[in-house]
Order: structure tokens, then sequence, then C-alpha cells
């Protein structure tokens, strides 16, 4: 299976990449925080790039675009950030937005990778990212079992190739914590191999998670090894995008899982 970031292609058919998270910038009408804003930025950036994130995350001022941030709030917020680690880092970038017009900003700022967790509400968003060769992650959000979230994705992707997406530029993320339970989470994650079945690498949302913390009673600084086994079921599963707070940790659990279980991985 391959994937395409930019103008690289990634062999992931058995090797898992991962996406590390930076925790989006304060208000940047602020004059001087804006600038340590983005110094901080660039620090998590760093530390996330020598810990071997092969993807940079930035975040918006919420989890995906819409209630309560307006169109030029998350502007402000996403697109200087987006520009200056892209100044400053080869690493592929990806932009957490359901909004074309964004989308569009932060691939002209070096984004090369956009998320939406509507469903492509907005009707602009997939011909926005084939004009720019981008690739779109589609997050599932809601109340769902295995076999509706599979069938949702499936619907999703088959429209990003109808607008002239390839399956190498569309990924798919189960939501594991938007709008499920605990119980839907954790099912969604053993049911890994059934949307990894649907063709698109398939992208795995489980660091630091809410369900991880439930099941556990783990408070959220308390789920790191959690995590790492919730990322270890993933890849045996098929998951090939780990989106991880804990890069170094997220990388040493899918090498050694690709490793020990070598052509079971290949297959998912």
């Amino acid at each position: 299976m391959q994937l395409q970031l930019g103008d690289r292609s990634h062999d992931v058919t058995s090797r898992a990449l991962i996406m590390g998270i930076l925790r989006h910038p304060s208000d940047p009408s602020s004059g001087h925080g804006e600038v340590r804003s983005l110094d901080h930025l660039h620090r998590q950036a760093e530390q996330l790039v020598a810990e071997g994130a092969d993807v940079l995350d930035v975040g918006g001022p919420s989890p995906g675009a819409g209630a309560g941030v307006s169109e030029q709030e998350e502007l402000d917020c996403v697109v200087p950030a987006v520009e200056a680690l892209h100044q400053r880092f080869e690493v592929p970038l990806s932009c957490d937005t359901s909004r074309a017009s964004v989308a569009r900003a932060a691939y002209g700022a070096g984004a090369v990778v956009a998320n939406d967790r509507s469903g492509f509400a907005d009707p602009d968003y997939l011909a926005v990212a084939a004009a720019a060769g981008a690739t779109v992650i589609t997050t599932h959000v809601g109340v769902a079992t295995v076999a509706e979230v599979a069938a949702s994705l499936a619907k999703r992707g088959r429209s990003a190739e109808a607008a002239g997406l390839p399956p190498t530029r569309i990924v798919i993320d189960a939501g594991l914590d938007l709008g499920k339970t605990w119980r839907q989470s954790i099912a969604l994650l053993r049911g890994s191999s059934v949307l990894a079945g649907l063709g698109y690498p398939l992208c795995l949302s489980a660091s630091n998670a809410t369900f991880l913390g439930t099941l556990l009673d783990l408070g959220t600084e308390e789920r790191r090894e959690a995590s790492h086994a919730a990322h270890a079921i993933g890849v045996i599963g098929g998951c090939r995008i780990l989106r991880a707070h804990d890069v170094r940790g997220a990388r040493r659990v899918a090498d050694v899982v690709a490793a020990l279980v070598g052509d079971e991985v290949s297959r998912g």
C-alpha cells in the first residue's frame, strides 16, 4: 500500500508512519504572544522530528473547524503556524480543518494534508484538495458500530475519488472518542482490520484517548503505556498512521510490531 504526502510516496505495506501532534499556537492577535507561541511550536516540532515523526499535525484553535470559531480566527491561528513550520522543516505538514477556505490557505502556506471531521460538508473541500495535489484524512464523528463507521468512511472515500483524488491520497480515521462511547471506541480499535480492508490508508488516533482512561481509570498524563498498547493493536490490525503525542514511543512500538509480526502486519 502506498501513501502520498505532497511529492513523496511512502510504502506503508508494513511500516506505519508516525504523525506528531502539535498543540496550536495561542491567539495570534496578541503581538508578543504570537512570537512566543511560534517559538514554542518550533521547539515542539524540533523535538517531534528528532524523535522520528514522519508528519506534523497542526491543530486549529479547537478540535476541527466550526462551532465557536470563526473562519478568520481559524485562518489567523493555523496559517502562520503552517507557514513558519514549512520554512524550517522538511517533514510533511497536516492541517486539522473542515473548511475549504482554511485548507486552501494552509496548502498555500506549505501543508500537504488536511483532516476533515465533517464528512466533507464543505462542498469545495475535495475540489480544493484535488487542485492542490493534497491528501485528505476523513475522520468519523458520532455514535456508530464498526459496520456503520466502515460504510460511512467507504462512502467518503468514493466521494474523494470521484472528486479526483487517488486512493493513495485518501486516509480514513475511525474517530475514536469522537462522539462515541468508550466501549464503541474499543470495538473500533479491535475492528481496525475491517476498516483497513476498505483499501485506504488507515489512521489511528488513540494517543492519550479518553476511552483508555475510562477502561483503566487513568488520568491523561498516565496513559502513555496504554497508548502504546493501543498502537500495537492498531498496527497489527492494519493502521498505517499513528497520530501520537509520544512520537518516540509510537515509533518504537510500530517498529517492534513490524519486526516481530512481519508478513502478518503487511496483510493487516
